[in-house]
């Protein structure tokens, strides 16, 4: 839908960008602008470019960019009208009377009311019905107290194929939104049946309040230990963290990331509210930049088997990429948080945190995993992983200190070891280098283009010139829709955005080429976001335009060497062939 134009200027003056993604990324000044390693995609070295005088951002390796309401499309996974009212509410600014929610708006929150019955329904199962005694009992043997219970919402989900779906439906919810918000599934028959069944429930909610998704554990019988949530329009498992409702609002700059949702209410019923773990799957990069907005250090509290020690090791990579400071506990007498609490008590299980060992110990005393290094070959072996190991840490003084520790150890020159960590921290950075940089050129190259601009390269860069020339001047779109309708134009994408523009233009509602973002993707708005990054660096005018006007018009030689050259290169192209005229 349109929002007034005037509303979308305040919505930008009250969120600037700087400001928005100061919260999900690290800004460093350079110039008149900001940079900082893209929150889209992974990497070592900021390809990511903040504009502060036009208040947008692209980068360069992944092709993201827009302006403020496109990041958070993006990175909130919201449609446009969410995105406007996410940073109306940031902004303390009150959406305007006419204003409705999108078909997406209205699917997702017709999902939240289901989730939400759904969990009443569960709720109400386990402390209500005689139904859910299988569940107390289960609850009670994990000695969870009913106040727990309660805080987090859980549940229990009957031994039967449609007792939720008959509930919901009966509350007015269809079968295909039942099917939608993954608590239904569809059998061969057609019909539907619960996807939840026999097993307790673990609500999962948002920061916002909203149950987005549900966990489910088997008590006996069969199936898998834990049935979790599929990816629906109001979840994403990669995106969030059960518990985290509860974490943000704990004062210590530290989270506890535990295995599974027992660990997690197990430890935050024993007083400690800033502990989380992921939904069902090993922690991901998205999950990491989230806990970095509510914490500086993680300890990890995974289980002690071989399992939950391979996801630490994979946990401290994705926690140090983010910039967050890692520390391992160390449990001996249980096999997890839970159980250690059980055991030994809260008092015991917080000193047991602030025992803790940082990741790095912990990296090197499993290099020694499955080694003999009181042999030549293991010991070997053992300071190869551990060179290797040290060349992850960032810190020069960490490195030092570490190195002379593992010298003093194994008798071996600390300069010995300093020297084979240099060498290969120098090999992994040309090989970024090379890497990043062969990724920023594909992506430019594709982003920078369209499905048929392959097809038509000499045309596709006409229209970016013609479409560059309008946005920076708006008085001349009658003249350039007269010359050059937007049939003309050859790529599809491109007709589109020239379309839009001029469309814009002529009902008085187009500020910028930005402004465009109502009509297209968020990842459409990247390539939008590029011709006007690129636009920077060429000089356009009248002259040039009606010469671009000309190529589209002629459909001359369409010669693919036009693909390698640069922008600078092309406006020669064009001016020789005006000369030859």
């Amino acid at each position: 839908m349109a929002f007034p134009e005037q509303f979308i200027l305040e919505l930008k003056q009250n969120n600037p960008i700087d400001s928005v993604m100061s919260s999900y990324a690290s800004l460093i000044r350079r110039g008149r602008n900001c940079v900082c390693l893209c929150p889209f995609h992974s990497e070592k070295s900021p390809s990511c470019t903040v504009y502060l005088e036009s208040d947008s951002f692209y980068c360069f390796g992944c092709g993201a960019g827009g302006d403020v309401i496109t990041f958070v499309m993006k990175i909130e996974n919201l449609d446009y009208v969410e995105a406007i009212k996410f940073l109306a509410d940031r902004a303390g600014m009150t959406m305007p009377d006419d204003a409705k929610n999108s078909e997406s708006a209205r699917i997702k929150a017709r999902v939240l009311e289901i989730n939400r019955t759904a969990a009443r329904f569960f709720f109400d199962t386990l402390t209500r019905s005689p139904k859910g005694e299988k569940g107390r009992r289960y609850f009670a043997e994990r000695q969870l107290s009913a106040a727990t219970i309660t805080k987090y919402g859980l549940g229990y989900a009957p031994n039967d194929w449609h007792a939720l779906s008959d509930f919901l439906r009966s509350k007015g919810y269809s079968e295909e939104e039942l099917i939608t918000a993954n608590l239904c599934g569809r059998g061969r028959s057609g019909g539907t049946f619960d996807m939840f069944r026999d097993r307790v429930m673990f609500p999962i909610i948002d920061l916002r309040g909203n149950v987005i998704a549900f966990g489910g554990r088997v008590i006996d019988g069969e199936g898998p230990k834990y049935l979790n949530s599929s990816d629906t329009p109001v979840f994403k498992k990669s995106r969030n963290l059960f518990s985290l409702n509860f974490a943000k609002k704990s004062d210590e700059k530290r989270l506890i990331l535990a295995e599974g949702y027992m660990d997690v209410i197990a430890i935050n019923q024993a007083g400690f509210e800033n502990v989380v773990a992921t939904l069902g799957t090993a922690l991901t990069q998205e999950q990491a930049r989230l806990m970095s907005q509510y914490a500086e250090e993680i300890i990890i509290a995974y289980d002690s088997d071989g399992a939950g020690q391979n996801a630490t090791h994979k946990a401290i990579n994705l926690l140090s990429e983010v910039g967050l400071k890692t520390k391992i506990i160390h449990m001996e007498g249980a096999k997890d948080p839970d159980e250690y609490i059980k055991k030994f008590g809260a008092l015991r299980f917080k000193q047991l945190l602030d025992k803790s060992g940082g990741a790095i110990e912990f990296e090197l005393d499993k290099c020694r995993s499955g080694l003999d290094i009181s042999t030549e070959d293991g010991k070997i072996e053992y300071l190869k992983r551990c060179v290797n190991m040290l060349a992850d840490i960032s810190s020069p003084i960490e490195r030092e200190v570490y190195a002379g520790k593992l010298a003093a150890e194994n008798k071996v020159q600390k300069e010995m070891l300093l020297q084979q960590v240099s060498g290969i921290i120098k090999k992994r950075i040309n090989k970024a280098k090379s890497q990043e940089w062969t990724e920023i050129r594909t992506f430019q190259n594709k982003l920078r283009s369209n499905p048929d601009s392959y097809r038509h390269p000499k045309e596709y860069k006409a229209e970016t010139g013609i479409i560059s020339y309008l946005a920076n001047n708006p008085d001349e779109a009658e003249y350039l829709a007269e010359k050059v309708p937007p049939e003309c134009f050859v790529t599809e994408f491109n007709r589109k955005i020239y379309e839009k523009i001029l469309e814009k233009i002529k009902n008085s509602a187009f500020s910028d080429i930005l402004s465009l973002q109502s009509e297209f993707t968020a990842d459409e708005m990247g390539k939008i976001t590029a011709i006007a990054v690129n636009s920077r660096n060429v000089n356009i005018n009248r002259n040039t335009v009606e010469d671009f006007i000309n190529i589209l018009l002629s459909n001359a030689d369409n010669s693919s060497d036009v693909t390698k050259l640069s922008d600078d290169d092309f406006l020669k192209y064009i001016q020789n062939l005006k000369n030859k005229k």
